[in-house]
């Protein structure tokens, strides 16, 4: 069930439900899925479902994953990615498939030690994690190409959407009871800066929290 057989049923999957971006779909079909989840989870990994990582969190069902990549992405490369929820590392990683650089914030220091456990673990070097407040980005690192944030905001975080650089996308869950995936464009109009919002899906997801624990 961890085979790379398993992996290749799970891309046709996801060509199935609408994804179209083949490096979207390369880097998940490289990613290790089941490593992950806890051992007891792990013949589940490549089933389209969330499963739970610990600490009140989840990993995202894969057609997520893969529908908040292919968005950001856009068919173009990324240079440097801000993920907010590092949760278990698993969108880390396939992020740094397609990203030159990916800097990710996790709120929750165990989880922190468990995601870079397990990227060492596939050897990925351009990925810097934080223990941080994902609300507030990193403004001394940015601007940024992509933002990508795995848990639903109460509304759009004006602190993340200016650390988007012109022409950047972020992707990001908003609401609370029901939750709709948002995409958020820098775009410059004539010398001047605009944030283009676009509504894309229903989608369910852990609360974005502020603080450190």
């Amino acid at each position: 069930m961890t085979s790379q057989r398993t992996r290749d049923r799970m891309l046709s999957r996801l060509r199935e439900q609408g994804i179209k971006d083949e490096v979207t779909l390369s880097a998940m079909g490289e990613i290790p899925r089941h490593i992950f989840v806890d051992e007891a989870l792990a013949t589940r990994a490549y089933e389209d479902v969330s499963l739970p990582i610990g600490f009140g969190q989840t990993i995202s069902q894969p057609y997520t994953v893969a529908k908040m990549t292919e968005t950001l992405r856009a068919g173009l490369p990324l240079g440097k990615v801000l993920e907010i929820g590092t949760g278990c590392g698993y969108q880390t990683a396939v992020l740094s498939k397609v990203a030159g650089e990916v800097y990710s914030l996790e709120r929750i220091s165990p989880l922190v030690m468990k995601a870079r456990k397990h990227l060492r673990e596939i050897r990925m070097s351009n990925i810097k994690l934080k223990h941080a407040d994902g609300t507030i980005g990193l403004p001394d690192f940015g601007p940024f190409d992509g933002i990508i944030v795995t848990a639903a905001a109460s509304h759009i975080p004006d602190d993340l959407v200016h650390q988007l650089a012109v022409g950047g996308r972020m992707v990001i869950p908003v609401g609370t009871d029901e939750q709709i995936l948002y995409l958020i464009e820098h775009i410059n109009n004539n010398g001047i800066s605009e944030f283009k919002k676009t509504k894309l899906e229903p989608v369910k997801f852990v609360p974005l929290l502020g603080g450190t624990n």
